[in-house]
C-alpha cells in the first residue's frame, strides 16, 4: 500500500494502534508489546491479545510492520519504512495538538 493511502487510512491513529506501533521502536513479540504498552502508560492501557494480534495482522497486511523473526513459537515484529513514516506523521500531529492545547487551555479554566 502506498504511503498516501496508509496515512489516509491510519491518521488520526487510534490510541491502541499508536501504542502498538510505538512499542515496535525495537522488534518485539505480541506479549512484549502488551507489557511495554502497560509499562509506558502506567497500566492505564492493558491490551488484550485479540486486540494486539488483530491490529498486528492489519498493520502487516498494510505494509506498516513485518515479521522480523519466528523464535520458539513467538513471532517478532518490526516497523517498516512505511510504518516509520506513519508514526512520524502521527507524532507530528500529536505535537501540534498538544501545543494548541497548551495555548488554549487557560480559556477553559
Amino acid at each position: 500500500m502506498d504511503i498516501e493511502k496508509v496515512l489516509k487510512k491510519y491518521v488520526p491513529m487510534t490510541e491502541t494502534a499508536f501504542y502498538i506501533l510505538l512499542s515496535l521502536s525495537v522488534p518485539r513479540h505480541g506479549y512484549g508489546i502488551v507489557k511495554h504498552v502497560e509499562d509506558i502508560t502506567n497500566s492505564r492501557i492493558i491490551l488484550g491479545s485479540g486486540t494486539v494480534y488483530g491490529t498486528l495482522t492489519k498493520m502487516q497486511k498494510d505494509g506498516i510492520i513485518t515479521v522480523f523473526a519466528d523464535e520458539e513459537r513467538k513471532t517478532v515484529y518490526e516497523v517498516t519504512e512505511t510504518g516509520k513514516t506513519l508514526i512520524t506523521a502521527e507524532i507530528k500531529r500529536l505535537k501540534e495538538l498538544h501545543q494548541n492545547a497548551l495555548i488554549y487551555e487557560g480559556e477553559f479554566l
